[in-house]
């Protein structure tokens, strides 16, 4: 099975072929998703929230983005890998987002970038590409725009939010990337979107009519307890397995049962006797 390419998610999206993409934030994790079929995993900077415990993804630097990303490219022969670009790692300057950029390809070995922004990104989109960096963009709700918005809230319900989107994806289009990202945008907007532009739209929390889906995995496998987003659903639920797996294991130790014969190591009597 070949690596996924950017002609590829291309030519699905001219086949009516919906587009599969999850977060992935370590080796086994991925080497699961790319097994799986997977079209594209994402090393998302959610890696802060689901993996790191941070507030939320402000505080992820690039060097643990390279990390993480270094770890899933390993797992992956099939899988395109996006590596996602943390905060302030694009905002200062083009050249700088263009170094930073080409760290997810050339030290991690990533296929290719998701950033954040429309209209306001677009010449650092352009340079980004000019440096043969492909480019996945962002728009609706942009995570790291959280303190901006005040709070994780839908995108595009009035009018003039909505003209935005479809001028940011419109704009984006035309710089250039290969696939534009729709978070938290209602679906019927989402829609109107998906028809606008020449390249995919990978939904999430952005309704049925976009070319692809995306996903955090720890949300689709049901790894935390508490709340989820309304757009996610919820594949599997682990952490009670998880827990119950782990309780067992403290109350086996505990009790002596663990490591039972079977789990243990021989050795000769006659070298046993020769040691006392």
């Amino acid at each position: 099975m070949s690596r996924i390419s950017t002609a590829d998610l291309k030519n699905k999206m001219i086949k009516k072929e919906k587009i599969t993409m999850l977060t992935s934030y370590d080796y086994s994790t991925a080497a699961m998703v790319d097994a799986a079929g997977i079209d594209m995993i994402l090393v998302g900077d959610s890696v802060g929230m689901a993996i790191l415990g941070y507030e939320n993804t402000l505080a992820v630097t690039m060097d643990e983005m390279i990390h993480h990303t270094k770890a899933v490219v390993r797992a992956c022969n099939h899988s395109m890998v996006v590596g996602d670009m943390p905060f302030l790692s694009y905002h200062i300057s083009n050249q700088e987002a263009v170094r930073n950029a080409g760290r997810f390809l050339q030290e991690a070995g990533a296929q290719a970038v998701k950033l954040e922004g429309g209209t306001e990104r677009i010449e650092t989109v352009k340079a980004i590409i000019a440096a043969q960096i492909p480019v996945m963009a962002h728009i609706g709700l942009t995570p790291q725009s959280v303190n901006q918005f005040g709070g994780f809230k839908v995108q595009g319900k009035d009018l003039e939010g909505a003209k935005k989107l479809i001028e940011d994806a419109r704009a984006l289009d035309a710089a250039g990337v290969f696939a534009i990202v729709l978070e938290c945008v209602p679906a019927p907007l989402a829609k109107k979107i998906t028809e606008e532009v020449s390249v995919p739209t990978i939904g999430i929390g952005a309704g049925p009519d976009c070319d692809g889906q995306v996903l955090v995995i720890n949300d689709v496998l049901g790894m935390f307890k508490g709340h989820i987003p309304k757009f996610v659903k919820k594949y599997a639920n682990l952490e009670p397995l998880i827990m119950e797996a782990l309780q067992a294991y403290k109350q086996e130790v505990e009790q002596g049962l663990f490591p039972a014969a079977e789990h243990c190591f021989t050795i000769k009597d006659d070298v046993l006797e020769k040691l006392y």
